[in-house]
């Protein structure tokens, strides 16, 4: 398939985007829904006495006033564990797509298998170890907080090792997507149609958005391609932007979710990957940075294609 016909095939209309009519039972076999639990203690508390002390000290009002203090001032282990937290929580966002507004999210079985499964089982591990190696710490780390608070250390506001460990958690909450067809109720036939019928528009609703979260992903991805590709101008020479190696990996990374996140089977999906793959065939960073011909056809097919999406 040639790059203009790839991309005259993946023309989008998001301002009416309709998820293809599904049935429940079938997209239950190739989707599931699951919930991340992971949390960390943060170490933070706020300090009543030393902000009622500021709020006096300063004229102001009890109340308006709100000192917080690291209980352990700069713990590297604790820090470690925060930032590993945000790390993990973007890994699972990005191999998922939303799906209620109480945590659980759509995950293809497709990318369970591949990808989903392993990096998870591979990440609680990673924290476990994180947290052991923090625990071990922590008595040495409350001494050198006695320095460091100096008259706002508190030995009582520090939790015991027990109930330390029991603040940090990593859970992942997997089930069955629901059948729409599965109303074990206590009412009559009519009622329970109406509910079926119910029960059905608002799923085809959640897997419109779900696949409409990655519509919005790749817009984004290669609109920031098609800028960072462009030049700049600098008096009388237009010189190139920079751009990190993730504005190609982001990009194909989007392309993967097209076809493991598919779980409509949209033939709209299909063609878009297959003109993305056609588009970045051959196409790395370093060789953008260094061609300056491969750098503007490769923008020009990526704003055809952004074009065709319609936004």
């Amino acid at each position: 398939m040639s790059n203009e016909n790839a991309n005259k095939a993946t023309t989008i209309n998001f301002s009416d985007m309709t998820a293809p009519a599904v049935a429940v039972p079938s997209i239950s076999s190739s989707a599931m829904l699951v919930e991340l639990s992971i949390s960390a203690w943060t170490g933070r508390k706020t300090d009543k006495r030393v902000s009622s002390e500021v709020a006096s000290n300063k004229n102001a009002a009890n109340g308006v006033v709100n000192v917080s203090k690291k209980l352990l001032g700069d713990c590297a282990e604790l820090d470690a564990i925060q930032k590993f937290v945000g790390n993990v929580r973007n890994a699972h966002y990005a191999m998922t797509q939303p799906w209620s507004d109480t945590g659980m999210r759509l995950l293809s079985t497709a990318m369970y298998f591949k990808r989903y499964q392993q990096e998870m089982t591979k990440y609680q591990g990673e924290f476990n170890a994180l947290v052991d190696k923090f625990l071990s710490a922590y008595d040495w780390e409350i001494s050198q907080a006695m320095a460091k608070l100096g008259d706002m250390f508190d030995r009582t506001e520090y939790p015991s090792g027990d109930e330390l460990r029991s603040k940090f958690k990593f859970e992942l909450v997997q089930m069955p997507l629901p059948d729409a067809g599965d109303f074990r109720l206590d009412v009559n036939n009519e009622a329970q149609q109406i509910l079926k019928t119910q029960y059905q528009a608002h799923y085809e609703k959640k897997l419109r958005d779900a696949m409409n979260e990655i519509w919005s992903r790749l817009h984004e991805s290669l609109s920031k391609m098609s800028e960072r590709l462009d030049y700049k101008d600098s008096g009388d020479k237009n010189t190139r932007k920079i751009f990190r190696d993730s504005l190609v990996t982001n990009v194909m990374d989007v392309v993967e979710l097209l076809s493991l996140c598919n779980v409509t089977n949209d033939s709209r999906m299909i063609a878009m990957k297959q003109s993305l793959e056609d588009t970045l065939l051959g196409v790395t960073p370093d060789a953008l940075r260094e061609d300056d011909h491969l750098r503007m056809s490769t923008k020009q097919k990526v704003d055809e294609i952004l074009g065709n999406m319609a936004w």
